[in-house]
Formats: C-alpha cells, sequence, structure tokens
C-alpha cells in the first residue's frame, strides 16, 4: 500500500481488490465495527484451519506417508503467505550445487503456470540460473521420479515445498522475512501464517531473509525467538536481497545503483510489494507513482497500458517493476508496434549469504555425491 510521501497510486479509485481488502482486515489497518467483527468470523475460521493442520500432522506421522526419491532432496520454504525470497535462494541453492560439481534439478508446483507453459517463478529462475532445469508439476514426487530416470541428476530442490510434506526430504531450509516474520500473529484466514511457529521444529535451516530492510536490533530480536522456536543445533543464517541488476526492456542490463536520485513509477504484484518499494528506496530512487497488484496477477494490456499512461502523464522516465512480474509483461509489450515513451526496466534481485554461508555450502556439500563433493 502506498504512504504520504508517494503520490497517490495509479490504480482506479474505488473499493480495493478482494486480496487489498483482506490484508487490510488482518493487518489491523481497516478500523470500525465492520472490520472487529470480520477479524472475528476470520478468527473462527482459523480454528478451523488449525483443526485441518493437526490432522495433517497426525497424518504424516504414520510409516510411508511422505514417499522418498532415489536423489537427495532439499526444500526451500517458509511459515507464511507471500514472498519471503524462495525463488532467489532456490536459485542461489543451484548454483552452489553447480559450482560444486553436481547437476541439480528445481521443482515447483507451477502454481498460476498456463498447460503446459512456464510460470512467472519458473521464468524468473531461467534468468537467475540459466542452465539449471526447472520442473512442474503438482505431483512433485512424480516430477522427480521422471526427471532423474531421464536426465543426470545428483539432486532436486523444491522450491516452495515445506508444507508439502507427501515429498519426504533431506534438509529443510525455512525463509523467515524479516519484514513480517510471522504473519500478523495468526493462522489464515486471520493472518499470513500458513502454519504456527511451532512448525519451525521440522526445519533444518532457518534463513532470515531481507535482513538489509531492517536495523541489527530487529535482526537480534528476531534471532532470538527464532532459537526459542528451532530444535538445539538448528542454524540461523542472515541474508540480504541484493539488487544485482536493471535489466531494460532490449536485454541489456545496469547497474542497480543508476537509480540513485532518478525519480520512478514503480509496480508490482508479488507476495510482499513493500520490500520491493523499499529495496528503491534504498537504492537513491524516489518513487512517485506506486501501484500494487494481487501476487500472480495475470497482467493484462489494459494494466500495463494505465501504468505508462499513469507515468507519461506525470512525467516520469521510466516504469520500474520485479523480474517476476517483467516477464508477464514481456509477451504484452511484444505485441506493440511502438516502443512506449516510457522506459520500463526490471529490478534484478539475488540472495546473498551475509551470515551462514559456510554452514548452509556444507549441509548440501554433505548431500551431493563423492564424484559432485570432489569436483
Amino acid at each position: 500500500m502506498p504512504d504520504q510521501a508517494n503520490r497517490a497510486a495509479v490504480a482506479p479509485p474505488g473499493r480495493p481488490s478482494g486480496e487489498r481488502a483482506w490484508r487490510d482486515l488482518v493487518s489491523g489497518r481497516a478500523v470500525g465495527l465492520s472490520a472487529t467483527l470480520a477479524r472475528f468470523g476470520l478468527w473462527l475460521l482459523a480454528g478451523l484451519y488449525r483443526a485441518g493442520l493437526v490432522i495433517a500432522r497426525l497424518r504424516y506421522r504414520l510409516p510411508g506417508a511422505a514417499r522418498r526419491v532415489a536423489r537427495p532432496v532439499v526444500s526451500v520454504g517458509n511459515l507464511t503467505l507471500g514472498g519471503t525470497g524462495k525463488t532467489p535462494m532456490a536459485a542461489l541453492l543451484a548454483r552452489i550445487v553447480t559450482e560444486m560439481g553436481g547437476r541439480p534439478v528445481i521443482v515447483s508446483r507451477g502454481y498460476g503456470a498456463a498447460s503446459g507453459a512456464p510460470n512467472e517463478e519458473a521464468m524468473e529462475l531461467a534468468r537467475l540460473c540459466p542452465g539449471v532445469p526447472c520442473v512442474q508439476n503438482r505431483d512433485r514426487w512424480q516430477a522427480i521420479h521422471d526427471w532423474m530416470w531421464r536426465h543426470p541428476c545428483d539432486l532436486a530442490i523444491l522450491d516452495d515445498g515445506f508444507q508439502h510434506r507427501r515429498l519426504a526430504r533431506d534438509l529443510d531450509i525455512v525463509l523467515v522475512d524479516a519484514l513480517q516474520p510471522f504473519g500478523y500473529g495468526h493462522v489464515l484466514p486471520r493472518g499470513l501464517l500458513r502454519e504456527p511457529p511451532s512448525a519451525l521444529r521440522r526445519a533444518d535451516l532457518v534463513v532470515i531473509t531481507r535482513a538489509d530492510l531492517v536495523g541489527p536490533q530487529e535482526i537480534d530480536a528476531l534471532k532470538g525467538r527464532l532459537h526459542g522456536l528451532v530444535r538445539a543445533g538448528v542454524p540461523i543464517l542472515v541474508a540480504h536481497h541484493q539488487p544485482s541488476a536493471l535489466v531494460r526492456a532490449d536485454g541489456s542490463r545496469e547497474a542497480p545503483e543508476s537509480l540513485r536520485g532518478e525519480t520512478v513509477a514503480a509496480a508490482c504484484g508479488i507476495g510482499n510489494p513493500e520490500a520491493f518499494r523499499r529495496s528503491l528506496q534504498r537504492l537513491g530512487a524516489r518513487v512517485d507513482l506506486w501501484d500494487v497488484f494481487p501476487d500472480h496477477h495475470a497482467y493484462s494490456s489494459a494494466d500495463v497500458d494505465r501504468l505508462l499512461s499513469a507515468a507519461r502523464s506525470a512525467g516520469l522516465k521510466r516504469l520500474v517493476t520485479t523480474v517476476k512480474d517483467y516477464v508477464k509483461w514481456e509477451p504484452v509489450l511484444a505485441d506493440r508496434q511502438k516502443r512506449p515513451a516510457v522506459e520500463i526496466a526490471a529490478l534484478e534481485i539475488r540472495m546473498a549469504m551475509v551470515e551462514g554461508e559456510g554452514e548452509l555450502r556444507a549441509a548440501v556439500q554433505a548431500l551431493l555425491p563423492g564424484a559432485a563433493k570432489g569436483k
């Protein structure tokens, strides 16, 4: 949501989208009697959700409930709904495995993908770790099983897999967003938590992401709380979402610092839009127009036209979005006869470990076969 320092969002006036209205409710931004009653109703529904989680937990304690494949599996997941950096983390793991001589495959559910087509996460991964295969299938076990019998494979990386317990894993990495670590303190639909914080006892590694967007005291406090939730000895690592490039529409790249001092329009449809806006501001950009779409939004030509028109009317020369969004804008832009008067650029983000990279690498290396380890 835009703050008072930014010009009004370019979205047309009217009631907020369903997702935005729900987030206003669960965050407490919506006030008044009707909002209070709505939150109470969501709290009652959250009780049913919790009951379902208890049943699922009992189910997965039964022998054979989780199926194992013939290759090591590393899961990257989180506790909350929305973006914590799972895709950049999966890309980092793929690069680490490749550097060690291993042959990784990234496996995801493929949420929002058209039939037979990659979704935005798969397209983003293709940019972040080119050459690493990414397979999409609701049945993650079947996807890995089929891939490893047809292609060389040393390790599978499960993107967004913490709650996908039907597939056994050898290393569970859970990401906790420093900006919004515990989803307003409630499970769905009263809050953003997919599972209560106690589920962190299943984690083998915990990574605090977006640590660069909060102060050191907040990170220390978060570490203290996490140490009380995980099993004894489970490492807690710290990572930054590091802007690595500004990718222009013609495919050229420039340093993200080129945004310093520039006034831009920005728009995104990701799980944590505030993190994207803060990243732009930390680079020294002034975000004068700001718009937020629902996560996994299917952009239309009208959406992009509206964004470009608003930026042009405001006298702005550049519209910045995320790579995840831009890969969905590209087909729309490719149909145009003329190049837009406002330049479109995507801010590429890579995961950078600032604490505990050695522990992460050691955990991955322990899973690779001897031939890969020795390279």
